[in-house]
């Protein structure tokens, strides 16, 4: 691997690779990704992640029903543990309910932790806190004050907020109660709407992990396969920018899935890059599209097709 490959995750000091990988498809999600995981399969898939170059997986107490979790914590069992530096994230989640509080946070951790057959996690995150309002993740006895209850603890050693609405994530790092910021599908070769929020979170120290570079498939697969970007009904300029993208990388011998994945990873800003896998080849297959060359005259072709802002997710934001 190169040089650059594990990376400091901002100040935290934890060390992780340039990609992370995503745990919500080893868990078998059909209703968003359009296919199942069999256990096996998830199993052995965890099992490779563990096995290295990549050292760092996500995943979350809601991913598949904590299916995600049960199968990462099988594979870390027949590892006999997680290996020396490997760092496991996990989400608390609301509940089927719909309840956020903090007794509610406080069990989703217990949850993950008797799934995953750990005492402590390195990394916790707040997940997708835009199905409540601000102030009541801030509330006394909310989910922010019991997530820094279970730091104080031990529980975590470090805290993370994971969500979409960029105004809204930039609110939660105002607090200072996070080290790590996680946004999705905001910051790709097709949508700009979390630049200003990723500068934003690197001047307060906070460290930057990016996922969904393949805007949940359409840049790793191409306009000919799906229709769809962050797992809605893309808008034409937007296919027409991935056919555009598609042809630049083909003129450069380059997969358009190495481009968007690299083009996150070049991001002095962003500490890691999730990528999402369901099968262990899959690993693989992602590390050579991370570590393969890329000619510099194809970043200034991609950059001339991007979108217009008001085909971004949030354009008005960025």
């Amino acid at each position: 691997m190169n040089d650059d490959w594990l990376r400091p995750l901002g100040k935290t000091g934890l060390t992780v690779s340039a990609v992370c990988a995503g745990g919500s498809g080893i868990g078998g999600m059909p209703q968003v990704f359009g296919y199942d995981t069999p256990a096996e399969r998830g199993i052995a898939t965890a099992a490779r992640v563990l096995a290295g170059p990549i050292a760092f997986l996500d995943t979350s107490n809601g991913y598949s029903g904590g299916e995600s979790e049960r199968r990462i914590g099988a594979a870390v069992a027949q590892a006999g543990g997680l290996p020396d530096g490997f760092v496991l994230a996990t989400k608390v989640d609301r509940d089927a309910s719909g309840d956020f509080s903090g007794a509610r946070v406080r069990r989703s951790l217990e949850e993950s932790l008797e799934r995953l057959g750990l005492d402590r996690v390195p990394l916790l995150y707040l997940h997708d806190p835009e199905h409540i309002s601000f102030d009541e993740g801030m509330a006394a006895g909310g989910p922010v004050e019991e997530l820094l209850r279970i730091r104080d603890e031990g529980l975590a050693e470090h805290l993370g907020v994971a969500g979409g609405p960029v105004a809204l994530m930039d609110r939660y790092l105002g607090t200072g109660a996070f080290e790590v910021l996680l946004t999705h599908n905001r910051y790709t070769l097709l949508d700009r709407s979390a630049d200003a929020l990723l500068t934003g979170a690197v001047e307060r120290g906070v460290a930057v992990v990016n996922a969904a570079c393949f805007g949940g498939g359409i840049l790793a697969k191409g306009a000919a396969a799906t229709g769809k970007y962050a797992y809605r009904e893309a808008h034409p300029e937007v296919l027409a920018a991935v056919r555009g993208m598609e042809d630049a990388c083909a003129r450069h011998g380059v997969p358009l899935a190495a481009a968007a994945l690299q083009f996150s990873m070049r991001d002095e800003r962003i500490s890691s890059t999730v990528v999402g896998f369901s099968r262990p080849e899959r690993v693989d297959e992602v590390v050579r599209q991370a570590t393969m060359d890329i000619p510099p005259a194809l970043w200034p072709e991609l950059e001339r097709l991007l979108p217009t802002p008001d085909h971004w997710l949030e354009g008005s934001t960025a």
